[in-house]
């Protein structure tokens, strides 16, 4: 394919040029998010280069226990949890559910 002399083009040429480049640059796009979320079995492709887990929303079971109090050891931790260390010098692994898992 010849390359355009862009230099002798008028507006309407290059516009259409534009048009093309766009329309080429969309197709490739779309077969790459396709390819991408093949290999990629964990994540898929939302929208403009975002990404969703396919794990997102998903109970997880509690990990740590304090009382009736439990958390799953995502996130941030609880209050609760940071006061109960911090009052009685005790470890994190203290407060395991399931001290096997450890």
């Amino acid at each position: 394919m010849a390359k355009p002399n862009i230099a002798r083009m008028d507006v309407a040429e290059l516009l259409d040029l534009r048009d093309q480049i766009e329309d080429h640059l969309s197709q490739r796009r779309t077969h790459m998010e396709k390819e991408l979320a093949r290999l990629d079995g964990g994540t898929r492709v939302v929208g403009r280069g975002t990404t969703s887990s396919t794990l997102k929303g998903r109970k997880v079971r509690p990990k740590y226990r304090l009382g009736q109090r439990t958390w799953a050891g995502r996130g941030m931790r609880p209050k609760w949890l940071v006061e109960a260390m911090r009052g009685s010098k005790k470890k994190l692994e203290d407060f395991l559910i399931d001290k096997k898992r450890a």
